[in-house]
């Protein structure tokens, strides 16, 4: 129970780093609407600053990608946090410095029209130093408007 309770502190210390001290997620201004060993979902709202295409009126592809690629390592950050809940904190924090996306594809599917948009995926494989993530950014009307495959150094 213990290391339950451990591990739901550090989820919530992670929603804080990834909600409130990273900047660049300030600015796209992400809600972490669910964060779980076995499901994360990220989302964010339809703004004037986030158009790419002012004549339609259409999120960024800039946008989309930053929104899969941080959700691909929020993913990875939950599994790795399970899996060191019996660290210290001095190696918890050691290990999570390390992560760091290696690469990133992103398929654009359809123009990212929508009140607001949910990122949501699942962990490909991890191995000792890499780990693969497979997401997807949804609109308000649960049309897939882009899919991506990220990988990330962990070890």
């Amino acid at each position: 129970m213990k290391g339950n309770k451990r591990f739901a502190d550090n989820l919530d210390v992670l929603k804080d780093i990834y909600e409130k001290r990273m900047p660049f997620n300030r600015l796209l201004d992400i809600e972490i609407i669910r964060l779980e060993l076995e499901e994360v979902q990220v989302r964010i709202d339809m703004r004037q600053e986030l158009i790419g295409n002012f004549v339609r009126e259409i999120l960024h592809g800039g946008a989309i990608s930053s929104v899969l690629d941080l959700t691909g390592g929020l993913i990875v950050s939950v599994k790795l946090l399970k899996q060191l809940e019996n660290e210290n904190d001095e190696e918890i924090a050691r290990c999570m410095a390390r992560l760091g996306t290696i690469d990133l594809r992103v398929d654009y599917l359809r123009a990212g029209k929508g009140e607001y948009f949910i990122a949501s995926g699942s962990l490909l494989r991890q191995g000792n130093r890499v780990a693969v993530t497979r997401t997807e950014l949804h609109n308000d009307k649960k049309l897939l408007i882009a899919a991506g495959t990220s990988t990330y150094q962990i070890g």
